[in-house]
């Protein structure tokens, strides 16, 4: 059976089509810089990967529709493509960051569900559903009459305490809205942490762990014997580290005071905090980490000052997950920031050494980006693993269609 797994971010679209009965990753790829227009640094691109052959092409991309035609495009190229039909490709799996209350586990897609999702689960990952959507309506439209299912990130994070995942606010908005921490990015935590167990041979209800998922948008979860017990993105993907253009925690008086101020509405200044903040706010010119690393060494302050407060947030919550944690066997860094910018990582763990967190001083190569980047004398393990939602969606797709 051949899955093909849609993980649609929030300015990029990642891409396989898997054989299962292979267990073979047939064609992969990304859409990124995805609504990137004119004077943003970089250009849209689909980058198509297949029986060994890599294709970059620069395109227009204004939205994850576009994005998920150019992929169909390609998969069915008679060049370059893997299937000659659309009808060989059993299922479709989508990766969903966060379905409320209203889903806690993997489901297949009916008209109902879709409604639900539709009307009633937007809210709780502004910046992520609405792309998710896209990508299944355009799925419904281009490959009509082939099961889809959708996966929740927010799954692995059903495991935290009460005491974890409450807020303190009165509690008839979580039994009336749902309104508590749901966390994010929880397939790229889960296959880590089963990565990890794996790599270090301790058994994974043993493993205790600190998983940095860092990328365009970030989250940083403490794994206690295996299972999630606590984790930094909260109601939505909004909390947490500063991220590519969201601002991550914030006084919530702060949205108050400028909306007063600058007479902007609700909806306004959620725009700013999801769009218009975060590393792009405090660079002044992008929150990609790959230009802003760029635009640091062409000698801009503001630049360093967005890598100086990511980096800083992150060794913030490893601080603080160790103390809940106890003991850590182990730290991983993955994502597209933790898997490719050595720099970025090493600054995360500046300092802590006193902690027992010593880097490796030859990880510095910007291709050494997966595999063990500790000293041998460290006493917590750090490791790069190259982070794949798409095995977690395939086999959740594989399961539900069967």
């Amino acid at each position: 059976m051949k899955i093909l797994v849609v993980n649609c971010g929030s300015s990029s679209l990642k891409y396989q089509l898997i054989d299962m009965d292979e267990n073979k990753v047939l064609a992969k790829g990304k859409c990124d810089r995805i609504g990137a227009g004119a004077g943003d640094i970089g250009s849209p691109f689909i980058e198509y990967k297949a029986n060994g052959n890599k294709v970059t092409e620069e395109l227009p991309l204004p939205d994850h529709v576009a994005a998920f035609r150019a992929v169909v495009r390609y998969l069915t190229d008679e060049k370059v493509g893997v299937v000659k039909e659309l009808s060989e490709v059993s299922a479709i799996g989508h990766r969903i960051v966060n379905g409320g209350p209203f889903f806690k586990e993997s489901t297949l897609v009916t008209d109902e569900i879709l409604e639900t999702f539709k009307t009633k689960s937007i809210p709780y990952a502004p910046l992520h559903n609405p792309a998710a959507l896209q990508g299944i309506n355009a799925c419904l439209e281009t490959m009509a009459g082939i099961p889809e299912v959708l996966v929740f990130d927010t799954s692995f994070h059903q495991t935290m305490p009460e005491y974890a995942y409450m807020y303190g606010i009165p509690r008839e908005y979580y039994e009336k809205y749902g309104v508590r921490r749901y966390g994010a990015h929880g397939m790229s935590h889960q296959f880590v942490t089963e990565e990890a167990a794996r790599i270090t041979g301790i058994p994974q209800e043993n493993l205790n762990m600190i998983s940095c998922h860092l990328g365009n948008g970030s989250s940083i979860t403490a794994v206690k014997n295996g299972k999630c017990v606590d984790t930094s993105m909260g109601f939505t993907p909004l909390e947490g580290l500063v991220m590519g253009t969201r601002s991550g925690d914030i006084d919530p008086a702060v949205l108050e005071f400028i909306m007063e101020r600058e007479n902007i509405s609700i909806n306004e200044m959620l725009t700013i905090l999801n769009k218009k903040s975060g590393l792009l706010a405090i660079s002044g010119q992008t929150g990609d980490v790959r230009d802003l690393r760029m635009l640091r060494d062409e000698g801009s302050e503001r630049a360093k000052l967005a890598l100086d407060v990511l980096s800083y947030r992150v060794r913030k919550y490893i601080g603080a997950y160790m103390a809940v944690l106890g003991h850590v066997d182990v730290i991983t860094f993955e994502g597209g920031i933790g898997e490719h910018n050595p720099d970025v990582v090493r600054a995360c763990v500046e300092g802590l050494e006193e902690f027992g967190i010593v880097l490796d001083p030859a990880y510095q190569d910007d291709e050494m980006y997966e595999g063990i980047i500790s000293a041998p004398e460290s006493k917590i393990k750090m490791y790069v693993i190259a982070t794949n939602e798409e095995e977690i969606i395939a086999k959740e797709a594989l399961r539900l269609v069967k």
